[in-house]
């Protein structure tokens, strides 16, 4: 009887040792969890539902919705390379699956702890489409912080190519299928900035945007440009609203391509492309993205 009181003791007596014991090592376990290095590759991505794909202010989608996506692999040297798509509609010629297809590669380098340099080229494409209209485009973004706000300045330019030249003098003669200088190639340039500032105490970020585009003033190949007006400006305000991995957004987005001014590119900009509705005027853009 004695014998089992003081084995029975002897377990109570351990069992504080024991959780001790284990307690310490899961301690142990969480701290060589917490000091691990991050991973030398990350995989990021996004998926979103838009109400119109707007490409520097002008629709692509004939003011319609657009369902988007990407995906991103980033080493931690800073190299990186993605792909992302969206369909597309309306102005010009984009055939084949009538979706936009963008193959992109760069290198991200910190510059300070509030400063960012993101250099790289983008790829458009037009899978089974508009060949023709695929064009390179290389870009640098500088990208800090001042207090709460994020600030970025981006330059993108696109070399001399085919998709850039001036093909068409009117949207009469592409209507027509008369090409007025085929083979041409040009070069295009666009500048931006963008803000962003978060409102303390909400999930709410108010962003701003504003870019100027310098190109050929006409029709591509494909009755389609990046600069549709040799050169205009285009601006956004709007907010984020973010809840875990979702963001909904809503932005006011324009350009100062006039109705006037757009007139000589129709039909092909144009809603329909009946010659008629400015897919560069003012909309109020909405869109759902999920973030993995």
């Amino acid at each position: 009887m004695k014998v089992h009181f003081v084995a029975a003791a002897a377990c109570v007596l351990a069992l504080p040792l024991a959780a001790q014991a284990q307690s310490t090592a899961n301690d142990t376990a969480g701290a060589a969890a917490d000091t691990a290095p991050p991973p030398a590759i990350t995989v990021s991505g996004s998926v979103s539902v838009t109400s119109d794909y707007r490409f520097r202010g002008v629709s692509q989608s004939d003011r319609e919705m657009a369902v988007q996506g990407g995906i991103t692999v980033a080493h931690d040297s800073g190299f990186y390379i993605g792909t992302w798509a969206s369909n597309l509609a309306g102005w010009g010629t984009f055939g084949g699956a009538n979706m936009e297809l963008d193959l992109i590669g760069g290198y991200k380098a910190t510059l300070a702890d509030n400063a960012t340099l993101d250099v790289g080229l983008t790829w458009y494409m037009y899978p089974g489409g508009a060949d023709k209209t695929d064009f390179a485009e290389p870009y640098a973004k500088l990208t800090g912080t001042a207090g709460a706000a994020t600030l970025t300045a981006g330059i993108a330019y696109a070399p001399k190519q085919q998709a850039l030249g001036k093909w068409y003098n009117a949207g009469t003669d592409a209507a027509n299928g008369a090409y007025n200088n085929p083979g041409a190639k040009d070069d295009n340039l666009y500048l931006w900035g963008d803000g962003a500032l978060p409102l303390v105490g909400t999930p709410i970020t108010a962003k701003a945007h504003v870019g100027h585009s310098w190109g050929q003033n006409g029709l591509g190949p494909n009755a389609t440009a990046v600069s549709p007006t040799g050169r205009y400006w285009d601006w956004s305000l709007g907010a984020d609203v973010t809840w875990q991995s979702l963001t909904f957004n809503v932005s006011y987005v324009d350009t100062d391509i006039s109705s006037r001014e757009a007139a000589y590119l129709r039909p092909s900009f144009s809603k329909g492309q009946d010659g008629t509705g400015n897919i560069a005027g003012g909309t109020v853009v909405v869109s759902l993205t999920a973030a993995f």
